[in-house]
């Protein structure tokens, strides 16, 4: 791998991780971390192959959302992302999930505007999944993070179903504090729940407090599981308020080692795909693609379908001018006095 700004670094190390975590945990979605153990051996799943699933999809379309934003010179926002499924639409539809179809078929026949698609949708993890990019562009500011994906991820969740819009904010702040030069697995935990709203995101704030206890008590990968299947599931695997603490927990456990966290994901069972990719991408923006198995990184670059290297350098652009722009803004209140 080429010498990398640590900015660029980690913007790549987000993406190349998430793209692995989801195509690692795509065999084992929908089993049991037993029956994945019957199905691979004792060690699980540790190795992968392809471009990911529903989860890379959807990221790849937010990120072309933001990039067609900032060329218009606007922040991407829910009209943004709602257009991005129009635009899509004919790769990605068989990948997308109920409730995102559900959103897409208000939005595509005019019965919702893009804001509002996503009221009382079922629960899913299809937003927390997939707006990693949002911590990205707001890098080393967790709360601008968590302002904007409560916008964006409006398009397929909202109301009833809100609390799966708080995981999205909970994962993309945490992604963009890991960022931070001198971030630390609890300083990014911290930023995961510390901007979301203490009334209306209570259950969600729950859950996670919970399951970072639950880490800290059991002290193991294995006990983890284990008792996490005893206490924490839901009826619906892809239900965030199940993957999102359960990420999280796996990113304590591995103490952020992108390599440890994405085989944690893939075998943990139910929805491991999901629950890969939020690890891996969270991994990857904290340690940098330099911190990701070499093998693993020359497998996802020799597939031509995979631009990450320039789509790196572009959102690195954006970072970098977003920048400047608060460095504008300061400048004119200190003017001010």
């Amino acid at each position: 791998m080429s010498r990398m700004c640590r900015l660029e670094d980690k913007i790549y190390g987000c993406l190349l991780g998430g793209l692995i975590g989801d195509a690692m945990g795509a065999p084992g979605e929908g089993k049991t971390y037993a029956q994945i153990q019957e199905r691979f051996g004792p060690e699980g799943i540790v190795d992968f192959e392809g471009v990911g699933t529903d989860d890379t999809a959807i990221r790849e379309q937010l990120i072309d959302a933001i990039l067609k934003a900032h060329q218009a010179g606007r922040d991407v926002t829910c009209d943004d992302f709602a257009q991005s499924f129009l635009d899509h639409k004919a790769r990605n539809y068989r990948l997308w999930y109920v409730p995102v179809k559900n959103a897409f078929h208000k939005y595509e026949a005019g019965l919702r505007l893009p804001a509002y698609a996503g009221w009382d949708n079922m629960q899913s993890s299809s937003t927390a999944m997939s707006l990693s990019p949002l911590g990205i562009i707001n890098a080393c500011d967790p709360r601008r993070a968590v302002l904007e994906t409560l916008d964006v991820a409006s398009f397929i969740h909202h109301g009833a179903s809100g609390f799966c819009r708080d995981a999205a904010c909970a994962m993309a702040a945490a992604v963009a504090a890991a960022f931070a030069p001198d971030a630390s697995v609890e300083r990014i935990l911290d930023a995961a729940t510390a901007f979301l709203l203490p009334q209306s995101a209570r259950e969600l704030r729950g859950r996670i407090e919970e399951s970072l206890a639950l880490a800290r008590e059991t002290g193991s990968y294995e006990a983890f599981r284990a008792a996490y299947y005893a206490r924490h599931l839901y009826p619906t695997a892809s239900d965030s308020r199940e993957t999102v603490p359960a990420t999280l927990a796996l990113f304590w456990l591995a103490g952020g080692d992108p390599e440890r966290a994405i085989r944690y994901g893939a075998n943990f069972g139910r929805d491991a795909d999901t629950i890969g990719t939020m690890v891996g991408g969270l991994c990857g923006a904290f340690r940098g693609a330099t911190a990701l198995p070499r093998r693993w990184v020359e497998q996802v670059e020799a597939n031509p379908q995979v631009p990450y290297r320039d789509l790196t350098a572009q959102l690195a652009a954006i970072v970098r001018e977003r920048a400047a722009r608060a460095r504008h803004h300061a400048a004119l209140v200190a003017q001010l006095g």
